[in-house]
């Protein structure tokens, strides 16, 4: 934890450095929100309060899945979750839920994207690997091909400040120094196995120890779910792995005051300095944040 600490402050010396030699670095915002779909409609719509949001300020949208509660039912539904989030900006990426691969058409999503429905990438000194899910043994080609990239990735990881691993399901069953499991999140996948050839191959006999290896070659590593409902976690643990997530559920409750009694809804804002590598990040309640910006 010394290590970290130390990294952190040396990052900040930095930013205080650079500031006072070049001026105030540029900063750039993202914006990630999970389950995000509109209870009580036909399956084709996201939470009322997002689309009357402007995410044109952020440089990147990151969604952890169940967008739509039918989200590739009908092309027009994509269609319309493209116009509000804009899929192909190059730093809007999309973690696939239940609800949006259970009616299959993932095509329509790579060739809107060009990009698989699991994939690496790379924005302003950040390298992101976005999981699907929902494989199953029966997807074995695609299922051997994500855990191809995800070891690939965190052989080879140098030159990033982080590395941020967007999913939908909970995954993290006995992780250390995490709570138990369903005091946060709606899902665990404990038995999620990466490969086709070995079930023991699970996020934490497999995947986890590749990861704390990431974090101790200096790379900052942050694991982002989107399946949680109202509920959030935001925890960095004693191997300096930090793991959170949030989404919508209020949307379920059509009662004004049965709503108002309801836990509230959250997304996180991100706040990054490419120049200094310092990345930061803050949990709102959406409902407040629209009433001070005057979308109520």
């Amino acid at each position: 934890m010394k290590t970290i600490k130390s990294r952190y402050i040396l990052l900040f010396v930095l930013f205080l450095f650079t500031k006072s030699i070049f001026g105030q670095p540029d900063t750039v915002k993202y914006f990630f929100e999970g389950h995000t779909y509109q209870w009580h409609t036909a399956g084709d719509k996201v939470d009322e309060r997002l689309e009357k949001m402007d995410f044109s300020e952020y440089d990147g949208i990151w969604l952890g899945g169940d967008v739509c509660s039918e989200a590739l039912l009908e092309y027009s539904t994509l269609e319309y979750i493209h116009s509000l989030f804009n899929l192909q900006h190059p730093n809007t990426h999309w973690a696939m839920g239940n609800h949006d691969a259970r009616n299959g058409n993932w095509n329509w999503l790579e060739e809107l994207t060009g990009r698989k429905t699991y994939y690496t990438s790379h924005y302003k000194g950040i390298s992101y690997m976005v999981l699907n899910t929902t494989l199953t043994p029966y997807d074995c080609e695609q299922l051997n091909d994500q855990y191809r990239i995800i070891t690939t990735l965190c052989d080879t990881i140098q030159n990033s400040s982080h590395l941020i691993f967007l999913v939908h399901h909970c995954l993290w069953e006995n992780v250390p120094g995490l709570p138990y499991h369903y005091d946060y999140a709606q899902s665990n996948l404990k038995y999620f196995s990466f490969t086709c050839s070995d079930h023991g191959a699970t996020f934490l006999n497999d995947i986890y120890p590749r990861l704390v290896e990431v974090e101790k070659r200096g790379v900052e590593v942050i694991l982002i779910m989107g399946d949680m409902g109202s509920k959030r976690i935001d925890i960095t643990n004693e191997d300096g792995i930090t793991f959170m997530g949030t989404g919508l559920n209020r949307s379920k409750y059509q009662d004004p005051v049965e709503r108002e009694n309801s836990d509230r809804d959250w997304f996180i804002e991100f706040k990054h300095v490419p120049q200094t590598g310092w990345l930061g990040w803050k949990f709102h309640d959406l409902d407040s944040t629209m009433q001070v910006r005057g979308l109520y």
